[in-house]
């Protein structure tokens, strides 16, 4: 039977085709509107008061600032224009011009973004931001150029939490829930290491399927958590802080490359700041809103014990094992983890 992962894992080759051909057919093509400047469309998911959502607002104040004659910016949040999924296609084909897609999103067109979803491999986003700073991680922006992708900057959201129906203070009290996980093989396995049931679904979905009972639980940051509601139809959240929610911001290469120099110098400069902002903020929107939910009175947090996070992290860690070697030596050397095993 042509099972779900066969069906990805072609979709994956089909989509690499496809992103080649039209790096090709398009490369010179950017969105113009009727006064001739150059458009640029940013689709994205996330609500306008998250960390993406500020940082995208933001990179299009300061489009218009200095480049206003020449450049302006559209963002579309909350998936008011189309999905991930469709966001990555639609780059290839010119449609839009820049997108900030989950880093789980590219993990069928390279196996070393599976790093980024590594259960309890980074314990707090300085350790994510040594790791995105090293030399291996600028190299993994410009992983996918040839396959139509350029990235530009990592974008923090934050660590992710679980939430769910019941009280989840240690990895056995998970057992049998069905949570929902973003498409990525490293995020099911960790569920299935919690003798969980692992559920792909998009993020747009996620609210409505928790309050039908389509699913039991789910893992998100606080921001993501408290934007988009969840915490009006999940009682529990445990703060387990057991992975890591970013975005790859990033462009067709053959779309940046066709900009005029000059402007493409500016833009860079201004995703340089705006990246820093973001990444700058990301905790305090996510303590921020950690507090929301609480003072909301429709959730309890739980914070587990040092053995209890113990536990989680023993259950865990073979996980690191079964996708070590997929990532490769010279990425796991330079995480926490220290080299591969």
């Amino acid at each position: 039977m042509f099972g779900y992962h066969a069906k990805m894992r072609c979709r994956g080759y089909i989509l690499i085709a496809m992103l080649s051909l039209a790096s090709l057919l398009l490369a010179g093509c950017q969105g113009s509107s009727d006064d001739d400047r150059i458009v640029l469309k940013f689709p994205h998911v996330t609500a306008p008061g998250t960390p993406k959502g500020q940082g995208a607002e933001r990179l299009r104040e300061l489009i218009a600032e200095r480049l206003g004659d020449r450049v302006v910016m559209e963002v579309y949040p909350s998936g008011q224009l189309m999905n991930e999924d469709d966001a990555i296609e639609m780059l290839a084909f010119g449609e839009v011009q820049m997108i900030a897609p989950s880093l789980s999103k590219f993990d069928r067109l390279t196996r070393k973004y599976q790093v980024f979803d590594l259960p309890f491999l980074f314990p707090d986003l300085e350790a994510v931001e040594a790791f995105q700073q090293s030399s291996v991680g600028q190299d993994l922006l410009g992983e996918l150029s040839r396959k139509g992708f350029l990235g530009l900057a990592y974008w923090h959201n934050g660590m992710k939490q679980f939430g769910g129906p019941v009280p989840m203070r240690r990895p056995e009290d998970a057992a049998g829930l069905k949570f929902r996980i973003m498409e990525s093989d490293v995020l099911e396995a960790q569920i299935l290491a919690m003798k969980a049931n692992p559920q792909k679904m998009a993020f747009g979905e996620v609210y409505q399927a928790l309050q039908t009972g389509a699913i039991d639980a789910q893992e998100n940051t606080w921001s993501n958590n408290y934007s988009q509601k969840f915490f009006e139809v999940q009682p529990w959240f445990t703060e387990s802080n057991h992975g890591y929610l970013g975005y790859l911001l990033t462009v067709n290469p053959g779309q940046w490359k066709k900009l005029p120099a000059d402007i493409r110098l500016e833009l860079e400069q201004i995703i340089a700041e705006v990246t820093a902002e973001v990444n700058a903020n990301a905790a305090a929107f996510n303590i921020k809103d950690r507090a929301r939910i609480l003072e909301s009175g429709q959730s309890q947090i739980i914070e587990p014990s040092v053995e209890e996070m113990d536990a989680w992290r023993r259950v865990m860690r073979p996980v690191w094992d079964e996708f070590a070697d997929e990532i490769g030596e010279a990425v796991m050397s330079a995480t926490p983890a220290g080299p591969a095993q």
